[in-house]
C-alpha cells in the first residue's frame, strides 16, 4: 500500500562514466549533478514501485536540489529518499546523497503515477 514514510535508496561508485567531464555538465573529474540526480530518481522509484497496480508506474515530473560537495571517482554514493505527500497520482519525496565523507547534497523530487501504455503511447505520437 502506497503511504507516506517509504524510503528508498540507490548507490553508485563514482567512475570516468559518471564525472562532469563525460556528461558534459562540467570540466571536472568530479560526480556530475546529473548523475545524482539519477540516482535519486533511482531510489525514488524502485520505493514505490512494488505498490504500485500492475501495468502503472511512476514517471520524474520535478526536482530541486543543492549540490553541496564535490565527490571524487573511486568513492560511493548513496541516495536516501522519503516519500513526504501523496496527492491523487503525485507522490513527492524529500532526498539526500551522501559520499563516504558526508552528505553531498539535499532537495526534493515530484513522481507522477502513470498508466505505462497510455502514457507511452501519447510520447509515441510525438512522431506523427
Amino acid at each position: 500500500m502506497l503511504k507516506e514514510g517509504i524510503t528508498g535508496e540507490a548507490e553508485t561508485i563514482v567512475s570516468e562514466d559518471n564525472t562532469a567531464i563525460k556528461m558534459g555538465s562540467g570540466t571536472l573529474p568530479v560526480f556530475a549533478t546529473p548523475a545524482m540526480v539519477a540516482t535519486v530518481e533511482k531510489a525514488a522509484w524502485s520505493s514505490v514501485a512494488g505498490e504500485l497496480d500492475e501495468g502503472q508506474s511512476t514517471v520524474g515530473t520535478a526536482m530541486t536540489l543543492s549540490h553541496e560537495s564535490a565527490t571524487p571517482v573511486g568513492l560511493k554514493i548513496t541516495a536516501k529518499t522519503t516519500l513526504t505527500a501523496i496527492d491523487r497520482r503525485k507522490l513527492t519525496f524529500s532526498w539526500e546523497a551522501y559520499d563516504e565523507a558526508g552528505i553531498i547534497g539535499r532537495g526534493t523530487h515530484e513522481r507522477f503515477i502513470v498508466d505505462n501504455e497510455k502514457f507511452v503511447s501519447k510520447a509515441e505520437r510525438k512522431k506523427s
